[in-house]
C-alpha cells in the first residue's frame, strides 16, 4: 500500500473514531432531547437519535425490521464506496481524499445504526427560528467529503491549461 493510501486509510479511521469518541460522551453526558447551548441563538449540543436516513428522513415511519433493512443498506453503500476509492487512481487526490471522508463518516453512523438501532446526533445549528437538522462528526466528515468531490468535478485542482482543453 502505498503512503497516499495509507493516509486515505488513516483518516478514515480518525473520522470513525472521533465520530464513536463524541457520541460516547453524549451518550454518557445527555439523556435524549437535553441540550447545552453553546452560542445563544446560533448553536447547542442536543442529543436526538435519527432512525431515518440523512436529514432525518424516514425518521417518523416504522416498520418491522427498519434498523436492519437500513443498516444493509448503508452496509451495501460503504462496500461500493470503498470499492469504488480504491480504483481511483493517485492524480485524482481530491475525490479520493473526499471518499476517505465519506468512508469514514459511513462507517461511524453504520456503527450506530448496528449497535443501537439508530444514529446518535448532538449538533444543533440554528438562528431566528430556522433550524438545520441535527448533525454529528460522521455527517459532517460525508457533507466535507462530499465538498471535495464536487471541486473535483469542477476542476479546481487542474491547471487552466488543463481545463481549457
Amino acid at each position: 500500500m502505498n503512503a497516499g493510501r495509507r493516509a486515505e486509510l488513516w483518516t478514515v479511521l480518525l473520522v470513525v473514531a472521533l465520530d464513536q469518541a463524541t457520541k460516547a460522551v453524549v451518550r454518557a453526558r445527555f439523556d435524549l432531547f437535553d441540550s447545552v447551548t453553546v452560542i445563544p441563538g446560533w448553536f447547542d449540543l442536543t442529543r436526538v437519535h435519527n432512525t431515518g436516513t440523512a436529514f432525518g428522513m424516514l425518521n417518523g415511519i416504522d416498520f418491522p425490521g427498519k434498523a436492519a433493512a437500513l443498516s444493509l443498506l448503508a452496509a451495501a453503500a460503504l462496500v461500493g464506496l470503498a470499492w469504488y476509492a480504491a480504483t481511483l487512481p493517485s492524480d485524482q487526490w481530491l475525490t479520493r481524499w473526499g471518499l476517505s471522508g465519506i468512508v469514514g463518516g459511513a462507517a461511524g453512523n453504520l456503527i450506530d445504526r448496528v449497535t443501537a438501532g439508530y444514529v446518535v446526533d448532538f449538533v444543533d445549528v440554528y438562528h431566528d427560528g430556522w433550524h438545520f437538522w441535527a448533525f454529528n462528526v460522521a455527517d459532517a466528515a460525508i457533507s466535507i467529503g462530499v465538498a471535495l468531490m464536487v471541486l473535483d468535478v469542477l476542476g479546481v485542482t487542474r491547471s487552466r491549461a488543463t481545463r481549457a482543453a
